[in-house]
């Protein structure tokens, strides 16, 4: 077994960081080893770009070797990692163009109260369907056709499996607002998805 993937599964929190600190190398691999796979997923959801995603990879590494004296260990490792990687992201997205609103954002009243919509019910159809590749480009569709602040929580809290705590700390937003936005995000998807299987029902 590699030193890296035994120092992973061996060190505990503090001893890796302590081994970072160190300028252990093997530390470093077994930080990419452990965190690694997150940060790029995410990046590439993001970004849209394996080639982007892996310099994301990169910079995040570069930047937490750069600043981590400055790290006071009050997050896990991998949150702050991940928080640096979602800003080094965000950073490229803006300059690629602004922010654009989705045609299938929930319509807010003056209150904030989301008006519901008219959903087909998809939740009982053969398994098959739900196997199917076309849904998977459907579903990887919708999901790149989210806003940027409720596709990032939607990757990090349903697909990467973060904690509401943890997605909170790496946005620097509340456990509520994490919460509403994993709603939105979870009904546009729900929304896209209705489309598709009323569609397929309708042409059979």
């Amino acid at each position: 077994m590699p030193a890296a993937r035994r120092m992973k599964g061996e060190l505990s929190e503090a001893d890796l960081l302590d081994a970072l600190r160190r300028g252990d190398r093997q530390a470093f691999a077994a930080a990419i080893d452990r965190c690694g796979d997150t940060i790029y997923h995410v990046a590439y959801r993001l970004l849209g770009s394996r080639e982007e995603a892996e310099d994301i990879l990169q910079e995040t590494f570069l930047q937490a070797f750069q600043h981590l004296k400055d790290f006071r260990g009050e997050a896990r490792l991998c949150t702050w990692l991940y928080r640096i990687a979602y800003n080094l992201a965000l950073m490229r997205l803006r300059r690629k163009e602004p922010e654009t609103i989705s045609i299938d954002q929930p319509i807010l009243l003056e209150n904030d109260e989301e008006v519901p919509r008219e959903l087909f019910d998809w939740c009982c159809l053969p398994e098959e369907e739900l196997l199917r590749a076309e849904l998977r480009s459907v579903l990887d569709e919708a999901i790149r056709s989210l806003p940027t602040s409720l596709r990032i929580v939607f990757l990090l809290r349903d697909v990467e499996g973060l904690s509401t705590e943890e997605v909170a700390q790496i946005l620097g937003i509340s456990t509520d607002a994490v919460k509403t936005r994993l709603h939105r995000a979870r009904m546009q998807l729900r929304e896209r998805l209705s489309q598709y299987f009323a569609g397929e029902l309708a042409g059979r």
